[in-house]
């Protein structure tokens, strides 16, 4: 989960000056970039919304004039629970604050799109097309997905879902299937949010195992065929990555210079500082407080992403459980890789690369972030050591003067381990 330190805001609020304050506002804390938190989470958070106001830039929810009001060249900011996560929004060279009433807008119309289980989606309804008829129709004519005439198995999508999806079959593909797009059958099975999540039974996962593949899928525009009724997909590993980049299409296109972008651990930057100073940027420490950062990076109109074992995972009988599938297996990966972080031009590539770079292991992921123009790695090894791709620490250079002592930080946490099982 991507989080700001309440430290700083709160100091921040106590009348500091304004550059120091966009110090303050510009270092961001971020985890797995598919973090979810568990529901008890979400609750402390709208409590601290209600009880604490003060704490946060904005609440959750319905934005008034107070939530958003700024003075002088204050950074305008704007927080909620959106896309079953935090989303903050920050805007440095604006005070126009429909802009950002207007981006929390926007995830909620990608949500209706992309949600694997809120039945109102376009997703979920692409998913249960045995169930959807074909004459669905709404005010202005057939509302997608709708079966495309005289076919048995090709489905008319919206622009959006076709442009995702097309996204996540070319990573499945480059992969050799260490990422699967259409791995929902498999992510039903486990849920990392429940309040007290437990490792599924085996036969149901050898079950879906076989329905875990988007062999035969083609897309043409916006049709999509699909050879099976038992082909589902869950495009959590990519979808905050495309919504972002929209987010920031949308304020680029309202001549927003300078903001930061926020959905739950995707951070984007738009520009650098009004004052021309980059973004900072704090890379989590894996298993520590929310607060720890192993290092600190200047960001300049980059995508930052992280995937990682250590947000949505649970302990059974000494085992950690983490979110990231292998679709060959059922299980956890348990590939001697903790975390991995993407720095990219989009995203979205940020998004996939990190889940991808993760699935293929340390060799073959630094090969792939190593073969692509403009995309910069950051692996965390099982046994605490920092691997980077080759042009990372002289693009990076303050990571790169902090460097011993963040290996050393690392080096610690050796005796704190978890267990992963193999599989």
């Amino acid at each position: 989960m991507y989080y700001i330190d309440l430290h700083q805001i709160n100091a921040l609020q106590s009348g500091q000056s304004i550059r120091k304050q966009e110090n303050i506002m510009s270092t961001y804390f971020f985890h797995s970039k598919r973090s979810r938190s568990h529901s008890r989470f979400f609750y402390l958070i709208l409590c601290t919304v209600l009880v604490c106001p003060m704490l946060l830039f904005t609440g959750c929810g319905n934005i008034t004039d107070a939530d958003t009001s700024t003075t002088g060249n204050q950074p305008i900011s704007i927080s909620s629970i959106k896309l079953n996560t935090a989303v903050q929004i920050t805007i440095y060279d604006s005070q126009d604050k429909a802009l950002l009433n207007d981006c929390l807008a926007l995830c909620d119309k990608y949500e209706l799109i992309f949600s694997r289980t809120n039945e109102k989606s376009e997703l979920y309804k692409l998913n249960h097309r045995k169930d959807v008829s074909d004459g669905d129709f709404g005010t202005d004519g057939p509302t997608t997905p709708y079966p495309v005439s005289g076919t048995a198995d090709t489905w008319h999508i919206s622009e959006d879902l076709a442009a995702l999806l097309s996204e996540g079959l070319d990573i499945t593909r480059e992969s050799d299937g260490a990422f699967d797009i259409a791995i929902a059958p498999l992510t039903s099975l486990w849920d990392f949010t429940a309040e007290d999540p437990e490792v599924p039974d085996d036969a149901a996962i050898q079950k879906a195992l076989p329905l875990c593949s988007s062999d035969g899928v083609t897309i043409d525009g916006e049709d999509i065929t699909l050879l099976s009724d038992d082909i589902q997909f869950d495009v959590g590993a990519i979808a905050k990555g495309y919504i972002a980049d929209r987010l920031k299409d949308y304020l680029v296109s309202q001549d927003v210079k300078s903001a930061i972008i926020n959905l739950g651990g995707n951070v984007l930057c738009i520009g650098e500082k009004t004052d021309n100073s980059a973004f900072k940027i704090g890379i989590q420490k894996p298993f520590a407080d929310r607060s720890e950062a192993i290092a600190v990076m200047d960001i300049r109109d980059k995508s930052v992403v992280s995937s990682g074992i250590y947000e949505r995972c649970f302990k059974q009988n000494g085992t950690l459980y983490h979110h990231l599938l292998n679709p060959k297996t059922g299980y956890p990966y348990d590939n001697g890789l903790i975390a991995v972080t993407i720095i990219s031009d989009q995203s979205v590539d940020g998004d996939a690369l990190s889940t991808t770079c993760f699935a293929l292991g340390l060799e073959d992921g630094m090969k792939l972030a190593e073969s692509l123009d403009d995309v910069q790695a950051f692996f965390v090894t099982s046994d605490y050591e920092i691997q980077y791709t080759r042009d990372f620490q002289k693009k990076n250079q303050k990571l790169r003067k902090q460097n011993k002592s963040v290996s050393d930080v690392l080096k610690i946490e050796k005796n704190r381990k978890y267990k992963i099982n193999n599989y």
